[in-house]
């Protein structure tokens, strides 16, 4: 399989990532997080006071266990709310899209009985594209391969 780009937003350069275990409320629970799309990562690294964009190469290894969500999906919903309520999974590594505050504002409001699943997905369907892989596992960190950091402008 050939390499692709991904990107990572932060406070440093994170020249050797790490399995993040801090907080379940992560889409596809613990893990180190990166998107193909710059843009998003970006957005991620201005939350900081000094925004690094983080840049790898990553070549899958097929003999990984992934799962990949294609679409937002009933499946990708229910698998978001189970990492969001702790439960854990045994993939190396979860691929899909990423639901930003919005979106988790709408899975909130399904989860607290707010709105239907309908009415998530009516609401859900308008927001922009977005894309996450979560690096679940050791095994998937070794995929990685640092590139480089740059400060991003606040723009």
């Amino acid at each position: 399989m050939g390499k692709m780009t991904v990107y990572h937003g932060s406070y440093m350069a994170v020249m050797h990532p790490k399995i993040i275990n801090r907080r379940n409320t992560k889409d596809f629970g613990p893990g180190f997080y990166c998107t193909v799309i710059r843009e998003q990562a970006e957005r991620w690294a201005r939350r900081y006071d000094t925004p690094m964009l983080c840049t790898y190469t990553v070549r899958m290894d097929t003999g990984l266990n992934i799962l990949e969500f294609t679409d937002m999906t009933e499946e990708w919903l229910d698998f978001i709310i189970a990492c969001r309520n702790g439960e854990p999974h045994d993939y190396d590594m979860v691929i899909g899209a990423m639901a930003n505050d919005q979106i988790y504002n709408y899975i909130s409001d399904y989860i607290d009985g707010i709105i239907t699943r309908d009415q998530f997905w009516s609401l859900a369907k308008f927001k922009y594209p977005t894309h996450q892989i979560c690096f679940c596992t050791e095994e998937a960190l070794r995929c990685l391969e640092y590139v480089s950091s740059e400060e991003v402008s606040a723009g």
